[in-house]
């Protein structure tokens, strides 16, 4: 017996068990500190989420990406005739745009902190579709000899004959960007991670939206001297008669001395403006989205706006645009093709200050000879000017000489009066 309870105590360590099964953790997504349930699609209920998810997934499937190459000059070029271009750039699948196709996996990404798509490739190796797949029904696990394998669950919304079939897909077969995450592997969901925050301004919004079904009137007590032999019919014709907003401001008549005593805590006790406003910047920082992007103006002015929405592209959507580029060439370009080809998005328009601003700084580049006039009308969306007429010339200014290089037309100047 008491070999038995040492051995319970002092047994060996269990060997480390796989936890990258799936992207829906049970231990995170479910009840909260609230009360309300909270998951991915209970969160795209609440306005704030809703917004933050949509200004990301829009902003980066609005970027325009291209696939280039390296050139031997050690410039790039657009890789216009690589196969890969026209999937990134125009259409990933015959069903849906280059946009549309970003836009979900980004939405994918930003609730249960991972996207898949399936790749199609031809007899060569090459992609030649793209294919979203639901991170819920996906997981990801280890095979005895430690090589990865994702599992995917069809549903008859996909497939009506392969209602619940498993499809074993290789790494090779399937285009995974992670997000944040333990193991490097699966990401965890921003949602799930943050569930007591929501679950909070879910709470808040039931709470504003029941005061309001109520007639904007506190709940009660009816008070009676004596005792009621049915308090349940008399709480029902109360109700019947003075509860919800189309009973509003009616006139109550209480019989036999009986008295109505408010006992609800009013929306400014309950600081309930101060914590809506709260929540929504708390749903805000979640996604990392300055506060003025979802409406929130009050510590935003002309000064400090353009300021917040330059921070906007460097703290926030530079992260999900580079794993968006590492993962593109990491699972669609061959090792061979790695050295020579890269994805890039162009965040450039994102970055353009005011008019004045470019304009300056385009005359800066056109006087110190390091942009040409069609540089500078690309970059404006202009049409180019001929060659002959001098749009590709690189010009500097005349003034802008070397050290070693002042004084040389004078003392030439000097050198001609003494030979006459």
């Amino acid at each position: 017996m008491q070999m038995g309870l040492f051995s319970n105590i002092f047994k060996a360590r269990d060997k480390p068990q796989n936890r990258t099964t799936g992207s829906n953790y049970s231990f995170f997504f479910g009840g909260t500190t609230s009360g309300k349930p909270v998951n991915e699609h209970t969160a795209m209920q609440m306005t704030a989420v809703y917004s933050c998810v949509r200004i990301l997934a829009e902003a980066v499937a609005g970027l325009p990406l291209h696939l280039y190459k390296y050139t031997d000059s050690g410039g790039k070029e657009k890789a216009l005739s690589h196969p890969l271009y026209f999937l990134l750039h125009d259409e990933p699948n015959p069903e849906m745009s280059s946009f549309v196709f970003r836009e979900t996996l980004m939405t994918h990404l930003l609730l249960w902190g991972n996207a898949y798509a399936q790749i199609i490739r031809n007899g060569k190796g090459e992609v030649i579709a793209l294919y979203p797949l639901m991170p819920n029904r996906m997981s990801v696990d280890r095979d005895s000899s430690g090589a990865l394998y994702y599992t995917y669950t069809k549903y008859s919304d996909e497939a009506p004959t392969m209602n619940g079939v498993t499809v074993t897909l290789r790494p090779s077969d399937v285009f995974h960007i992670p997000g944040l995450g333990f193991d490097g592997l699966v990401g965890y969901s921003p949602i799930a991670m943050a569930k007591n925050a929501i679950g909070m301004a879910i709470a808040c919004e039931e709470y504003g939206a029941k005061f309001f079904a109520n007639g904007a009137a506190p709940g009660g007590v009816l008070e009676h001297p004596g005792t009621i032999k049915d308090p349940q019919k008399v709480r029902d014709s109360w109700n019947a008669a003075y509860q919800g907003s189309s009973n509003s401001h009616r006139v109550a008549v209480l019989e036999e001395g009986m008295k109505y005593q408010p006992i609800g805590i009013s929306p400014e006790q309950a600081q309930f403006l101060e914590t809506r406003k709260f929540q929504i910047n708390e749903i805000a920082r979640i996604f990392r989205v300055p506060p003025h992007m979802v409406g929130d103006l009050e510590k935003s002015s002309f000064s400090n706006i353009e300021q917040q929405s330059l921070e906007f592209v460097k703290y926030t959507l530079d992260p999900w645009v580079i794993r968006w580029e590492q993962t593109i060439s990491r699972a669609l370009l061959r090792p061979d093709e790695k050295k020579l080809y890269f994805a890039k998005f162009n965040v450039d328009g994102l970055l353009r200050g005011d008019y004045v601003s470019r304009m300056n700084g385009y005359a800066t580049a056109r006087q110190n000879g390091w942009m040409s006039a069609n540089d500078i009308r690309e970059l404006e969306n202009l049409d180019r000017i001929p060659p002959e007429l001098g749009g590709d010339l690189y010009l500097i200014n005349g003034n802008m000489t070397k050290l070693e290089d002042a004084g040389i037309f004078a003392n030439k100047e000097g050198l001609e009066g003494n030979s006459e």
